[in-house]
């Protein structure tokens, strides 16, 4: 690998690491056009997210203005395929060297945006599952030998140090157990739980620890991998993201965070409302320290008032004892390896699980899109939270996601529109959020890209 240091920016030619190291003639013209529908695009956007690594950008549009001289291109050998890339966060080398863990990322964006390109069927919802399954076994993450073991963790990347320790200490807990971690592969609390397992994965001597990634492309920029992931994937959008963590997973955990989390957690509560779903053991599992009992206690209030206490029933919430939370996956995995060996169901993809359309179809958070949401208590409490989920996430990519922001740029904040039963808890929430400072990294001001607008009778 050569390389040139720019001021604060490299140029390297690297050699792959992994799976992906050659390319069809097509698949390196698709890459390397500019005018091939956006493909170059987001290979090069995935790929300056992935080198950030560290930099504490959590603003995709910051991200891409700041190294808007930063380009990558496939050089095609005869014994197979080069990076050349120009302009790259120099955080991502060390003395010239690019960082292990960031060059196999690397290549697995190449990987993702190839396969993600030509294989994709979403003309149903049993299409779309496979398609999830078919993206998550060309990443080599479905491994039919083993038994569930596999923790998710969710929660927010911009989170307090105390928060932020917290997660290690559940971590390590979890590694102690022999369970594996599988998070939004970002800061905070996607990287706490992974650097907590390491450390109790050595002293148990397990050397083939798993560390899953799961990330897309309209986020990835925000929340730029750590190098503990050691299998990453980028799925094509938010929602087919969320069906690979709920068929993949086999303990949930909830740490604190923002709107993201939230809408994790409307996700998957609406997924677990589904009168299919009513008998299907699913530990979830919501904690923190102590000072984040209150943060808790909103949540647990805010789904009260909208979802209900059917809701409630799924998840249990377990305070500053991470001995305790690690011990609820055990036994909750426990469960959920017995319930698929006498359903004859895979331990590697959770295929009972009933995800409707509502949940798979992607949401384009645009003005018109966010004023037409039905927010109202008149249907069923499943697709009341699918449609809350959609509002959260509104409210992600107006906060961090290059395309909203620049709506919000454009148009100003989006309108979210309902019933007062429904807006009232939501804004109390949102609010809340603002004043914990979970809107966006510290020491920025947060000025909101939302207006709450109750429906009068």
């Amino acid at each position: 690998m050569k390389y040139e240091v720019v001021d604060t920016q490299i140029d390297a030619q690297i050699s792959p690491i992994g799976r992906m190291e050659v390319l069809s003639r097509a698949e390196a013209a698709q890459l390397s056009s500019h005018d091939q529908r956006g493909l170059h695009e987001i290979f090069r956007n995935c790929a300056l997210a992935v080198l950030n690594c560290g930099n504490g950008i959590d603003d995709a549009k910051e991200l891409l203005e700041r190294y808007s001289s930063f380009e990558i291109d496939i050089i095609q050998r005869s014994r197979g395929i080069k990076l050349d890339i120009r302009g790259a966060p120099a955080s991502a080398f060390v003395d010239g060297t690019m960082i292990r863990g960031i060059q196999e990322h690397l290549f697995t964006v190449l990987r993702d945006v190839v396969y993600g390109s030509t294989e994709i069927d979403v003309g149903s919802s049993e299409a779309i599952t496979d398609a999830v399954f078919h993206i998550l076994r060309n990443a080599g993450i479905v491994k039919p030998t083993l038994q569930p073991n596999t923790v998710v963790c969710w929660g927010g990347h911009s989170i307090s140090r105390e928060e932020y320790d917290y997660t290690k200490l559940v971590g390590y807990q979890l590694g102690l157990r022999g369970l594996d971690i599988c998070t939004g592969c970002g800061p905070g609390a996607m990287k706490g739980p992974m650097k907590g397992a390491t450390i109790s994965h050595a002293k148990q001597r397990i050397t083939n620890a798993r560390y899953l990634g799961f990330t897309e492309p309209g986020i990835i920029a925000a929340e730029s991998p750590n190098p503990i992931v050691n299998e990453l994937v980028i799925l094509p959008d938010v929602e087919k993201r969320l069906e690979a963590f709920v068929r993949a997973g086999h303990g949930f955990i909830v740490f604190p965070g923002g709107v993201g989390t939230a809408e994790e957690i409307l996700y998957v509560l609406g997924i677990l409302l589904h009168p299919d779903n009513a008998d299907l053991p699913f530990p979830l599992v919501f904690t923190g320290p102590r000072s984040a009992g209150e943060y808790f206690r909103q949540i647990d209030t805010f789904i009260a008032q909208t979802l209900g206490p059917e809701a409630q029933r799924r998840y249990r919430i377990i305070v500053d004892d991470p001995v305790e939370v690690a011990r609820a996956m055990q036994t909750g995995i426990a469960e959920v390896r017995a319930y698929r060996k006498d359903k004859q169901d895979a331990y590697y993809f959770n295929w009972l699980l009933r995800v409707e359309h509502e949940f798979q179809r992607p949401f384009r958070p645009t003005h018109a899109n966010m004023r037409k949401l039905s927010l109202h208590k008149n249907q069923p409490s499943h697709l009341l939270a699918a449609n809350l989920r959609r509002a959260f996430s509104g409210v992600v990519a107006g906060n961090v996601k290059a395309d909203g922001i620049r709506e919000i740029e454009k148009h100003g904040s989006f309108e979210i529109q309902g019933d007062p039963e429904i807006l009232q808890p939501m804004d109390a929430l949102l609010a809340s959020f603002v004043a914990q400072g979970r809107m966006k990294l510290p020491g920025k001001v947060y000025n909101p890209c939302y207006r709450i607008v109750a429906e009068t009778v």
